[in-house]
């Protein structure tokens, strides 16, 4: 049990940590909406929302990409014992890498943005900090890990689930069952072995 825990928390701390690098990566690609300041406040200059768009599915491929590569690389790792915990590990370390990712994102210019509202006179356009309008997003990178995980799984493609032999690790024989051998000795010529005597001439 602890061996699974160990197993599980490591899974979970190595996505939550990968999560950095998709805040990054969606901070250096994603595009920022523009806003105009007035009095102190910000107001979308692009009222249909393109951009807000845009940067929901630059986050959602990049979670994607990230929780197909590291579903794959979970089944590489796995073993029969260990499935269980990398399972869950992806489920919580995916969801944990996305909501990092998406706070380390969101805070890469906020800073200037915040005080371009406090200090900017009327009428400057500055572009926004990334949001996240669509909170699902972060459900994807567990969803795609644990869905090539289980295909991976399915198409036992690291062949986990072929017939191995035990004991001597030699194949087992024809007389043998379950293990143990069996007497197939042939019957003494010419005598009936389920008979008294000998056979007739």
């Amino acid at each position: 049990m602890a061996r699974q825990l160990r197993i599980w928390a490591a899974a979970t701390g190595a996505l939550a940590l990968l999560g950095v690098v998709a805040g990054l990566l969606w901070a250096w690609t994603a595009p920022r909406s523009p806003y105009l300041i007035y009095q102190h406040k910000a107001w979308m200059a692009e009222p249909d929302g393109e951009s807000l768009i845009s940067a929901d599915g630059h986050l959602a491929v990049i979670v994607v990409i990230l929780g197909l590569l590291s579903g794959g690389v979970a089944y590489l790792l796995a073993g029969r014992r260990n499935d269980l915990a990398l399972i869950t590990g992806l489920a919580t370390g995916g969801a944990a890498g996305s909501l990092v990712g998406w706070a380390i994102g969101h805070r890469f210019g906020l800073a200037a943005f915040e005080e371009a509202v406090r200090t900017a006179p009327d009428g400057t356009r500055v572009d926004g900090a990334l949001s996240l309008g669509a909170h699902g997003v972060v459900l994807l990178w567990p969803l795609a890990a644990l869905i090539v995980f289980g295909l991976l799984e399915s198409l036992d493609v690291a062949r986990r689930s072929a017939p191995s032999d035990v004991g001597d690790l030699r194949a087992r024989e024809g007389d043998e069952i379950g293990g143990a051998q069996l007497d197939l000795e042939p019957a003494p010529p010419r005598r009936d072995v389920d008979g008294p005597g000998p056979l007739a001439p």
